[in-house]
């Protein structure tokens, strides 16, 4: 008798080498089998005549093999099987590339479903390398089919069968991890039924209600892991921070701050006092001032005796956060150092006994900052700018540092407030929604390659006027799996710099530069001796050059809204009219509509609203790298209302049962949900 955590090598028709290409996929036990779902769906119920068959498109259809298929070897490598299919209405001529083995295993006068894309005339119909099964068998034609990511070594009709089996052993094994009253409640089916029909729906309603229940399930588990994260922290003591006058600090900066600024800073001071460890996020678009905010909290943190540390995604912008702030901090007798892996060994044990000894009050660096010999006498702040970009565990990692530091997040890529919720179910959340006086408006146009040449010398009137541009590329497919992003930045620039603006200095940067490198380029870059820089996105983040007036973006529809909005962002810092030109050749309707968005608004939080409902949450987090439990089924595009019910769920059972007691079943896969990622819950 099988149990979930069966080895599927058990199932009849895996066996050792097929378990082995299925542990790719992450696939060990029949639980995990049955939890890996499928990514789409064919609908190959019905069955048409071949003279229906409608050119270019997919359909299954019923037809005798009329003679004995023919085997040609063209040349080394590629073997053609061909034969003719034939039923009342007409005539199908069927080829099969490297499939030799289809030679003997059609029979002639042997009837078959055949499934795939038709071709030819009114006289003619063709299918190359269609699905075949024999007629009844209902295994890949005459139902909706489901689809699954694959590797080699496993065929679609190989994870079929072996899903067949495994629902069969563990239907009945299926405990249900929703409480009855939440399921009944919400109109949900139970959890062997969805596992069924989510693989084998009979019908769009099948496959409609076993979605919805499993991604109610999926959000509903998520939401309560944040709470009892939120609950954790909550439960945390420290002490409160007894100076919050920060007078000297705003007589100290040679401008004011906006009002947005000021409350977010004010929410920052509540927390400090509160004698409960800060666990804030603020969230601010491009050029809002976060930096500020952030600095404020650090004289605060420094005033009562605590040291801070600050840590940036990379060396350029950790370079640029200790070139802004340590002046500032200086002025008011705080002394930083910088933390990077590109410092001298000699460098590195100055800035380490000068933590340790709490000589410096400051850190400011890259992921060096937790680095296993790094020991602060008292941190009492973490800053982690871009926090998308650092998992659960780094910060944790840097936080583990301190006796429960307060924790200050920050992040210049506006997340629409219905992803934040999951996302940021943990944090308290500072919105900065207003500029600073000064910041340009900066004129967006999407144009297609056909303006090269105008935008080429654009850029010449440009830079003859003393300013400088960005040009970003690209990466390149190298051998259509991995990009390339030296070859696609080095070539470009090359080809600029030879063939279009000879008498100017072109400059590049890439992010397999090593820092030394890139942070030589980027000196002269901001020094204006090189007047146009190459880059891909690794300046999409901070840098900052108030003479650069320009930022063009090569095939701009590889990257999403948030993202070219963030390296639009790099222009409009001085005094001078900015422009961002964005090239893309893509005729595809709805590219153009999300370039449109860029010309029109340059509202942060609208255009990651737009982003997320063109291209859902993939593109604010590339790789999941904000460290929360990847959502299986539920997707937050188009599950919003279905995740809003499931956090009202949750909160009413937590709120009647805060540690789950009489619901074990869903405390444990809680549990096991935020485990995969590295964090307990206990």
């Amino acid at each position: 008798m099988a149990d979930l955590g069966t080895d599927v090598r058990y199932i009849k028709g895996i066996g050792e080498q097929k378990a082995k290409a299925l542990a790719k996929l992450g696939i060990r036990t029949l639980q995990d089998l049955i939890a890996y779902f499928p990514r789409a769906y064919d609908d190959r119920r019905a069955v048409v005549k071949i003279k229906d068959l409608q050119d270019g498109e997919n359909a299954c259809t019923e037809a005798m093999v009329a003679a004995a298929p023919t085997l040609s070897r063209i040349r080394k490598g590629l073997e053609l099987v061909k034969l003719r299919a034939v039923d009342e209405s007409g005539t199908l001529d069927i080829t099969f590339f490297n499939q030799a083995y289809r030679k003997n295993s059609l029979i002639p006068g042997e009837t078959y479903i055949f499934y795939g894309k038709a071709e030819g005339n009114l006289l003619r119909k063709t299918m190359t390398n269609p699905v075949v099964e024999k007629e009844g068998q209902r295994q890949l034609t005459g139902r909706i089919v489901p689809i699954y990511p694959l590797t080699a070594g496993i065929s679609q009709l190989t994870l079929i069968r072996a899903m067949e089996q495994g629902l069969a052993e563990c239907r009945d094994l299926l405990a249900d991890p929703l409480p009855d009253k939440v399921r009944t409640a919400h109109g949900l089916c139970h959890a062997g039924y969805a596992y069924e029909k989510i693989h084998f729906p009979g019908d769009e309603k099948e496959l409609s209600d076993a979605r919805r229940r499993l991604v109610f399930e999926e959000l509903f588990l998520l939401a309560i892991g944040l709470k009892k994260l939120r609950r954790r922290r909550d439960g945390l003591q420290c002490q409160p921070f007894g100076d919050t006058d920060l007078t000297a600090f705003y007589q100290a900066l040679p401008f004011s701050l906006t009002g947005a600024q000021r409350r977010a800073i004010g929410d920052i001071m509540k927390d400090f006092a509160s004698g409960r460890p800060m666990n804030r996020l603020v969230q601010g678009d491009v050029g809002s001032g976060k930096t500020m905010v952030a600095a404020a909290a650090i004289v605060c943190a420094v005033r009562n005796g605590r040291q801070a540390a600050l840590m940036a995604p990379t060396e350029i912008l950790a370079e640029q956060h200790y070139q802004g702030l340590a002046p500032l901090l200086e002025k008011l007798g705080i002394t930083c150092v910088l933390l990077t892996g590109s410092l001298t060994v000699r460098q590195r044990r100055e800035a380490l006994g000068q933590l340790a000894q709490g000589e410096a009050q400051v850190a400011i660096g890259t992921h060096a900052l937790i680095s296993e010999d790094v020991a602060y006498q008292d941190l009492g702040l973490v800053v982690t700018d871009e926090q998308h970009r650092f998992g659960v565990g780094q910060r944790s990692a840097l936080a583990a540092k301190g006796r429960h530091p307060h924790l200050l997040v920050m992040s210049a890529t506006p997340i629409p407030r219905t992803l934040a919720l999951i996302i940021y179910g943990d944090l308290d959340v500072s919105v900065i929604d207003e500029l600073p006086p000064g910041r340009q408006k900066i004129d967006t146009f999407a144009v297609t390659s056909a303006y090269h040449r105008r935008v080429w010398e654009f850029l010449r009137r440009e830079v003859s006027s003393g300013r400088q541009a960005y040009v970003i590329c690209s990466m390149v497919e190298e051998n259509d799996t991995i990009p390339d992003e030296r070859k696609a930045v080095t070539e470009y620039a090359k080809m600029l710099q030879e063939q279009v603006f000879p008498e100017l200095k072109v400059g590049y940067v890439h992010g397999r530069m090593k820092a030394k490198e890139k942070e030589a380029v980027m000196a002269a870059f901001a020094a204006g001796t090189v007047q146009i820089l190459v880059s891909t996105t690794v300046v999409e983040v901070g840098v900052d050059v108030p003479n650069a007036t320009v930022m063009v973006v090569e095939d701009a529809d590889r990257f999403g809204l948030s993202q070219l909005h963030q390296l639009r962002g790099r222009v409009g810092r001085g005094k001078e009219k900015s422009y961002c030109i964005l090239i893309s050749d893509n005729r595809n309707e709805e590219t153009r509509q999300r370039l449109k968005v860029m010309t029109k608004t340059a509202d942060g939080f609208q255009i990651a609203e737009e982003d997320l409902r063109l291209r859902g949450p993939g593109d604010f987090f590339g790789h999941r790298q904000h460290g929360l439990p990847a959502l299986k089924v539920a997707d937050l595009t188009c599950d919003v209302a279905l995740l809003q019910e499931a956090r009202e769920a949750a909160e009413t059972l937590m709120e009647e049962d805060p540690a789950l007691k009489q619901y074990p079943l869903t405390a444990l896969r809680v549990a096991q949900m935020f485990e995969a990622k590295g964090d307990t819950l206990n």
